[in-house]
């Protein structure tokens, strides 16, 4: 399935963030882009079947043995984010598990312990925000862009 996107000011935000120091434009990129994000996290966290709350984070950084399965760009000028599950101690590991389910498992001995039908809760977040996110994206960073330059006019004021 595919979906048509017409996105237009990109060159402008684009320019503008080409004005800004590259850390700050990153700090913007990353802000806006967190905001947009917002509601597919929000929205997994309402569909997650498993007994913790708000499992689905925001993250600009995934865990080393994930990034093979990612699709993302490598390089310094780009800017990725992640919404799921972080695993570790304060994360839930088992949130892959749920989502996309099991095949049946047994032990050592051959004994049959089961088998988890898969619960997404991610897919269908992304899947009702995506159209409406890239707009929202467009918006929130010049938000973010506009806020930032004013920031900077007010530091240069004072001095």
């Amino acid at each position: 399935m595919s979906v048509e996107m017409k996105f237009e000011g990109g060159r402008d935000i684009e320019k503008a963030l080409a004005q800004l120091a590259q850390g700050t434009a990153k700090g913007v990129t990353r802000r806006a882009m967190k905001k947009e994000l917002k509601p597919v996290a929000a929205m997994a966290n309402a569909l997650w079947s498993g007994s913790s709350d708000d499992v689905f984070r925001i993250t600009s950084r995934i865990a080393r043995r994930q990034m093979g399965d990612s699709h993302m760009q490598r390089g310094s000028s780009i800017i990725n984010m992640f919404v799921g599950a972080p695993g570790g101690m304060d994360g839930t590991p088992e949130a892959h598990l749920v989502e996309f389910g099991t095949g049946p498992r047994r032990h050592q001995s051959g004994k049959y312990v089961g088998a988890v039908s898969p619960s997404p809760a991610l897919q269908p977040a992304w899947d009702a925000n995506k159209g409406r996110m890239l707009e929202g994206l467009g918006k929130s960073l010049w938000e973010e862009i506009q806020k930032t330059q004013a920031r900077a006019a007010k530091k240069a004021a004072k001095r």
